[in-house]
Order: structure tokens, then C-alpha cells, then sequence
């Protein structure tokens, strides 16, 4: 039986199956990710016929497209999971439906990051169909637990590294094609990540003697557990334009309102000043400014008539660059000022390394993005999110984070919440973009 017969149904096929990952492994049900490897064979069957194929861990894949030199091999990334979708989440269509309407494609996924994955097998479906060579060896890395921080990337690297691979660049998702970006510019952005922030999280916990509800104690668990929580928010880590922000700033100069073009040409001496002006403009802006620290769980008594005899709350860090992750846990000790208050490093990751702007590799991701979407200002950003990308550093200098779709500032909000969707040009753009690269190549 073939599978689906053009790229919005193969891009269909794939957001309908509800590749979950959880970070306790135990709840994640294998069959969809079965599935998902079933669908992208009979979707692409050349890609699977002509291309060595290695399962990574349980369901990663990674595949060696050879092209007729090896010296600057490259990787193309994407990841088959997705995150949860919460029953209180009120989508206009189905989560995991991949419903069309007014030429849009609704689904889990769409964005992060089956359009990416479906985008780029589209590409080396149709090359190959074509008999194209590449210049240069392409790897496909599509991990399966990008979005527990899990094993299968770590993984990918390790086999590379055992080959001897050094890669070019490597390119996985991150920056995008971004409209509403930043106030008073109308253009759109085409960020493209050249570092990541870190990201840790941290467990603040209080132990006590618990006890009845009708017998309460001043500043018990719970209570010395909240005055840690609001002392971290009402102290912020301090702002900082990272080199980065510099250079997007300059790109950006002359298509800001002329009252901020003279900031935008005189960032490197006016660093203060930027980072006030990026603070002002809302949290996606001033998240580029800092290292961030805020609560996303919360645990503690188990009944209503019974304290707490240990509250915690975990914090998701994502660190800036520059910072760290031992100056980011001494600072929170700082603030939270209680030495009853446990602060443990459950997990960490510090931020990734700078990747070369003035190079070919960037260049030649540029005069892509200006080939494909000629209204755009590609420009370097730091990312705030966290990328399987990461672990590639470790064997490869240039590791660059580009989703090729515009995204509407909803559509980048919707990532990880609700409506999350694709216009079906967009991704049509998107595909285009990945053959110009893969063809540019030399």
C-alpha cells in the first residue's frame, strides 16, 4: 500500500500520530513512535531505500545520505516528539487532528517539529527521485526525546564521533522567518540561532514536622517555601546584551523608528541603554537580555487538613550567555536568603557556544533565507529555548538553529500551548528553502 501522495498529506500523516514523549520514559507508549517510523517509509520510500539507516536508542533515526566528497559533511536536525497536550488547552481544531482550514494546517507538531522533519525528507525525497548528488556527505539526524532533554542527540553525537565525522555546520530548528518580532519593525526577522541558552532546572524544597490542619505554625513549610518563590520573582537577574544582540541590532538599524536607529548604530557603546530598551518591550525581548529563573511546578500537603511536612517547587532556568550554572545556583541562594530553603540542581545544561557569524557556513544560510524569503533581514540571535543541537557542539564549531516557515507572533506562542499551526505556503516556502540549501552546497 503507498502512502500519502503529496507533501501536505505526508506532512498530515505524520502530525496525526501522537509521538509524546514524557520525561519519565515509563509513560511513553512505543506504537505511536512505531507508527511514525511506519509512515515516513511509505511516505518516502527512497529515502529509506537509498539512504544507510541507523535506529538511535529506541526510536531516533539517523541517516547517511553520501554525496561525492566528505571533507565538509553537514547535518540537517529535526525531532519526531512532541510535548503533551493538556485537556484544559481550548484548541479552534483537534490538537492531532492536522486539520486544513483557510490554508492553514492545524496540529501538535506543525512548528516543533514534524514541519522541519517532513520538510527536509521532502527535499532528499525529491533529489533523489532526480538522481542528485550532493557535494558534500549530508547527514539526517531526527531525535525522539528532544523534549525531556533526553538521550537519543547525546547518542547521535556518539556515533559520529565513533566515524570520524566532523560536521561543516549542522542545522536544527530554533530561529524562524519572524513577523511582529520586535515593535516598529515591519519587516519580518529571519532569526538565526547562533547559541542557546542553558538550561537547568533546580528543585527548592522545605522540610518540616508537618502536623493537623487545625494546629498551624507561623512560616511553616509552605509559607517559608512561597517567601523564596516571591523573593526570586521580585528580583530578576541582571540584563546584558550578548554579541549576538549586537550584530541584530545593526542589521536592524535602519529599519527601526527613527528614534531608535541611533541606539541600534551605537549598541556596542550604548549596552545599558539596549538592554533597557529590550526589557521595555516585553518578555519575548527582554528574555534575549537575561538569564530567566521562574517556578513551573509546585508540590506539598497531600490532604486539606494536613501541613505540609515537605513543599517544593521546581524552576525551569534557562541561562544567558556569559552566565553559568554554578553562578546562577549561588545567585538563587542569595536571594532566596534561608538556609532551611534546600536548593538542588536536579538537572543542567550550560549555554552553548558562540558559532561564527563572519564564515561560510553562515553565508551560505543567508543567501538562502534571501533567495527564499527576499523581504526578511536574516540576522543572529541568541535562542531562549533548547535544542538537541546542543550536544552537536561538541563535534562541530558551527551549529546554527533555523526553522525555514514565517511565523505570526501567535503562531510562535502557540509552540508547547495551544493552536499551533502552519500556513500551507509557509511550509511550501519551507521545503524550497531546504533544496536551495542542499543544492548550494560545495
Amino acid at each position: 500500500m503507498g502512502g500519502p501522495t503529496t507533501a501536505i498529506e505526508r506532512l498530515q500523516s505524520l502530525v496525526r500520530i501522537r509521538t509524546v514523549s514524557y520525561a519519565d520514559r515509563e509513560l511513553i507508549d512505543p506504537a505511536p513512535f512505531k507508527e511514525f517510523a511506519r509512515q515516513l517509509a511509505a511516505g518516502f520510500p527512497l529515502l529509506h531505500a537509498k539512504l544507510d539507516r541507523t535506529v538511535v536508542l529506541d526510536h531516533g533515526m539517523l541517516f547517511h545520505w553520501r554525496g561525492r566528497g566528505a571533507e565538509r559533511p553537514v547535518v540537517l536536525m529535526a525531532h519526531i516528539d512532541v510535548v503533551p497536550v493538556e485537556e484544559s488547552d481550548t484548541w479552534q481544531h483537534p490538537a492531532f487532528g492536522a486539520e486544513i482550514h483557510d490554508g492553514v494546517l492545524w496540529g501538535r507538531g506543525t512548528l516543533d517539529d514534524k514541519g522541519c522533519l517532513a520538510g527536509i525528507c521532502e527535499v532528499v525525497e525529491s533529489l533523489l527521485g532526480q538522481g542528485f548528488v550532493p557535494a558534500q556527505d549530508v547527514w539526517l539526524s531526527f531525535g525522539c526525546d528532544e523534549e525531556v532533554m533526553g538521550k537519543a542527540a547525546p547518542e547521535a553525537v556518539r556515533i559520529l564521533q565513533d566515524k570520524g565525522i566532523e560536521p561543516w555546520f549542522v542545522l536544527d530548528e530554533g530561529g524562524a522567518v519572524a513577523h511582529d518580532a520586535f515593535p516598529g519593525v515591519s519587516k519580518p526577522l529571519a532569526v538565526i540561532g547562533v547559541t542557546e541558552k542553558g538550561i537547568t532546572n533546580v528543585r527548592l524544597s522545605v522540610d518540616g514536622r508537618g502536623g493537623h490542619a487545625s494546629m498551624p505554625t507561623r512560616m511553616d513549610t509552605t509559607a517559608r517555601l512561597a517567601r523564596a518563590i516571591l523573593r526570586l520573582d521580585r528580583s530578576p537577574f541582571p540584563s546584558s546584551v550578548p554579541a549576538p544582540t549586537i550584530e541584530m541590532f545593526r542589521r536592524l538599524a535602519d529599519h527601526l523608528p527613527l528614534a531608535l536607529r541611533p541606539l541600534a548604530r551605537n549598541a556596542e557603546r550604548l549596552k545599558p541603554a539596549l538592554a533597557r530598551a529590550l526589557v521595555a518591550a516585553g518578555p519575548e525581548s527582554a528574555a534575549m537580555t537575561r538569564t530567566t529563573a521562574v517556578v513551573t511546578t509546585l508540590s506539598g500537603s497531600p490532604a486539606n487538613n494536613v501541613l505540609a511536612s515537605r513543599a517544593t517547587a521546581g524552576i525551569n532556568v534557562r541561562i544567558m550567555v556569559g552566565d553559568s550554572v554554578s553562578g546562577v545556583v549561588e545567585r538563587i541562594r542569595t536571594v532566596v536568603k534561608d538556609e532551611r530553603v534546600d536548593v538542588e540542581v536536579v538537572e543542567s545544561n550550560e549555554p552553548s557556544p558562540l558559532s561564527p557569524t563572519d564564515d561560510d557556513a553562515f553565508r551560505l544560510l543567508e543567501a538562502t533565507i534571501a533567495t527564499t524569503f527576499p523581504d526578511a533581514v536574516p540576522t543572529p540571535y541568541v535562542m531562549m529555548g533548547a535544542t538537541d543541537s546542543r550536544f552537536f557542539t561538541a563535534i562541530c564549531d558551527r551549529v546554527y538553529r533555523f526553522a525555514p516557515f514565517r511565523m505570526t507572533r501567535a503562531q510562535r506562542e502557540s509552540i508547547h500551548s495551544y493552536d499551533e499551526r502552519i500556513g500551507i505556503d509557509d511550509y511550501l516556502d519551507g521545503i524550497a528553502f531546504y533544496r536551495r540549501l542542499i543544492e548550494a552546497i560545495r
